[in-house]
């Protein structure tokens, strides 16, 4: 029954994750196509990436939901180390967007020529080089794996825990300290633009042009600020229940991990999307404009479908209408 449960939790999440991200993949690629901005490509790769995480989900939904099973190990193995890509991905793709932001708000005049086409394209292979080793990294060392005991497939049935503290010491914990750094140094670079323009201000400079800029840096502060603190409180909680299992076997249940504290950590791939749908005005656009092409065609394909069924019927009720209305 709890099996049950589980799959089913993790089918509707995985459901939500891969539509969320998909449709704002496609609202990505329109506004691409009518912008210069190269960043743009570290979002997208955001929502592929975690699209790939609710894909790789459902893999494991399908094992839930086919118990007993009891896949051999390489197997597990494999499933698992894609899982793991994929979450890593999208956890590199969130640094990605926040060293974005910032270089556009530290060098906003040489922003352009810093981010071109082929700089963007190589840091995105880079990513997926990175991501792929650390997911596949027990497939690599055997010595991460955990012997089969014919469990299901999942972190700790198939991973070592020295492997879960790897991943933390060296994936997790930097990462937070990233984000954390960027964001303070966006807050510092802000508040001496809001200096500065206050001064002018004062001085009778300003002509009374609206401080762009200033309204500029503080949307990419609150969008990174969204994106660290969703980021922090969906894996803070299972990387230190892993950690507290590295250490002491008895002290924390791995079910809870697995069942309760991985799934927060998946939540963070559909949160992601809602973030930027809502707080990004220029996607929340596309995605309207997407969903009135939609709308439309929908209607003119019924449309159509009227027409064309009435072409055998006889016309007497509109002759009676327009009888009526003379």
């Amino acid at each position: 029954m709890a099996s049950s449960a589980l799959g089913a939790t993790l089918a509707v999440l995985a459901s939500l994750i891969i539509t969320a991200n998909v449709l704002v993949a496609i609202a990505l690629l329109r506004l691409i196509q009518k912008s210069s901005s190269k960043g743009l490509y570290f979002v997208l790769n955001l929502a592929v990436a975690d699209a790939m995480v609710g894909f790789t989900v459902m893999g494991l939904v399908m094992d839930e939901f086919s118990q007993p099973f009891y896949p051999p190990q390489i197997f597990c193995v494999l499933r698992m180390a894609f899982v793991t890509s994929s979450s890593a991905a999208s956890i590199l793709s969130l640094i990605m967007v926040a060293c974005d932001r910032h270089l556009a708000i530290r060098k906003p005049f040489h922003y352009f020529q810093l981010v071109t086409g082929l700089r963007v394209g190589v840091r995105l292979v880079g990513l997926w080089l990175v991501a792929a080793i650390i997911g596949f990294l027990p497939v690599l060392s055997p010595s991460f794996q955990k012997i089969s005991t014919h469990e299901k497939c999942s972190f700790f049935g198939v991973f070592h825990p020295a492997y879960m503290l790897t991943v933390f010491c060296v994936g997790f914990f930097p990462a937070l300290f990233l984000f954390i750094y960027l964001y303070c140094d966006m807050l510092k670079i802000a508040s001496v633009h809001v200096q500065h323009i206050q001064k002018v201000e004062h001085a009778g400079l300003a002509g009374g042009c609206p401080p762009s800029r200033t309204t500029s840096d503080m949307k990419a502060m609150r969008t990174v600020a969204m994106l660290i603190g969703c980021f922090t409180l969906s894996w803070l909680p299972f990387f230190i229940a892993s950690i507290v299992q590295t250490v002491c076997l008895e002290c924390f249940p791995y079910r809870v991990i697995e069942n309760y504290l991985w799934l927060l950590g998946l939540c963070n791939s559909l949160l992601n999307p809602l973030l930027y749908s809502y707080w990004q005005k220029d996607v929340r656009l596309q995605l309207s404009q997407l969903a009135a092409d939609v709308k439309r065609r929908v209607l003119l394909h019924l449309g159509n479908g009227h027409r064309f069924s009435g072409r055998g019927t006889k016309s007497l009720p509109t002759v009676s209408c327009l009888r009526l209305q003379d």
